[in-house]
């Protein structure tokens, strides 16, 4: 097993490696550093110390499991009301992307009634296989039959890596297929990749967003991580698709269920922020609540909405809908207008993904504009007005922006 390791003569006991564990995991004793139960070997002790008198010193891992058996990307397909939610197209893109780095298949799970149209379209995204359990009783989500039929599919492919959106219905199927087979679950990755060897590296926000940890799973197979909608681009659609069908008998048994409906609601569409081409995003810097008024005024021009930080949702000033970081939507539009924004990485992960970033801000080193393809240094009271009048004059996009 893994463990810090500390040479008591080179140690200085400066007690800075005491001061930068964040879980109480160090301590002094007898004139000699220890550590405690606590330790999380997050190597924040390693960084900290001025003498390197500390490392982690690591076992060799030992895998449980065949990886050789296990080849291939799972990706499941949630579907509402006969639909296939966006979120899938994203996860088959990142599959493919996975798949191609490794020279192997990506396959779909498909689990609904009358969804043989919907299967035959997902081949015209690029995957190698649809794996259709088409039945009256799958027609809506229920857990106990999708999570049984799909351990049954995993049994049979035997995938390298399983991928679901963290949407309600993933969010309560991943933990149960994951706990069925014995393996690992990532929730909520905003980054994936994979090593040469088949180990996916899942990276996503820990400890309230203030580190991106990425995590393995070395020692078991599958590897499953869920994946935020519109944090990754979706696969484009083929003219000539090579992929087939797999219709899968459905066994009766795995149909039962302890849950009883006792009426059913269609779910009704509602415009989203997540949904929308062009946002203007406010943070801490508008300084009052007021300012929310004027890039309103901003966002209609540009057929856009406004979303913000999460302090602004804490102070009442918007609402939790209009929230934009890793506690709040995840987005993608085609245009984010960042005012007033210092650019903390809890709120990057939620936006990163827009095609052009336009920050507003007063202070020049602000992160925001890391991020940022293009900004502006200055006061959004004064920018933002600028801005509208220059729209409304009809001036061209690059027009205005040179009018800020």
């Amino acid at each position: 097993m893994s463990r810090m390791r500390v040479d008591q003569e080179l140690c200085i006991l400066c007690g800075q490696c005491v001061e930068a564990c964040p879980f109480n995991g160090v301590e002094i004793r007898d004139d000699a550093v220890v550590f405690t139960e606590s330790c999380r070997l997050c190597r924040v002790c390693v960084k900290a110390c001025p003498v390197s008198a500390i490392w982690l010193e690591k076992s060799e891992p030992v895998s449980t499991v065949d990886k050789e058996q296990y080849k291939g990307v799972l990706v499941f397909a949630e579907q509402r009301q006969g639909s296939v939610q966006p979120v899938t197209y994203e996860l088959i893109g990142k599959g493919l992307e996975l798949a191609g780095k490794l020279g192997e298949q990506v396959c779909v799970y498909l689990a609904g009634s009358n969804l043989s149209s919907q299967a035959e379209d997902l081949l015209y995204y690029g995957v190698d296989r649809v794996y259709l359990y088409d039945h009256p009783l799958l027609e809506r989500f229920r857990i106990e039959p999708y999570t049984s039929l799909m351990v049954e599919l995993i049994d049979q492919i035997k995938p390298n890596i399983i991928l679901m959106g963290a949407t309600p219905v993933g969010r309560s199927l991943a933990p149960r297929v994951a706990a069925r087979l014995r393996t690992g679950l990532t929730a909520d990755c905003t980054l994936l990749d994979v090593k040469p060897n088949g180990d996916l590296v899942q990276t996503r926000p820990a400890f309230g967003g203030d580190v991106m940890a990425q995590i393995v799973t070395p020692r078991h197979r599958p590897q499953m991580a869920t994946v935020r909608y519109k944090v990754m681009p979706a696969a484009e659609r083929i003219s000539n698709p090579h992929g087939e069908v797999v219709r899968c008998p459905v066994d009766e048994r795995f149909l039962q269920s302890g849950i009883e409906i006792l009426g059913f609601k269609p779910h009704e569409a509602a415009s989203s922020i997540t949904d929308a081409e062009v946002i203007v995003a406010a943070g801490r810097g508008i300084g009052k609540p007021e300012g929310l008024e004027l890039l309103g005024e901003l966002a209609g021009l540009l057929g856009g909405v406004v979303g913000v930080t999460r302090p602004l949702v804490e102070q009442g000033w918007a609402d939790y809908t209009q929230q934009i970081g890793m506690s709040g939507r995840t987005v993608r539009p085609k245009l984010y207008i960042a005012c007033g924004i210092s650019g903390a990485i809890q709120h990057v992960a939620g936006m990163r993904g827009s095609e052009v970033i336009f920050a507003i801000n007063t202070d020049p080193h602000a992160p925001i504009f890391d991020t940022a393809h293009y900004g502006l240094v200055g006061d959004l009271y004064e920018i933002v007005p600028a801005l509208i009048e220059a729209i409304k004059k009809g001036g061209s996009f690059d027009a205005v922006f040179q009018a800020g």
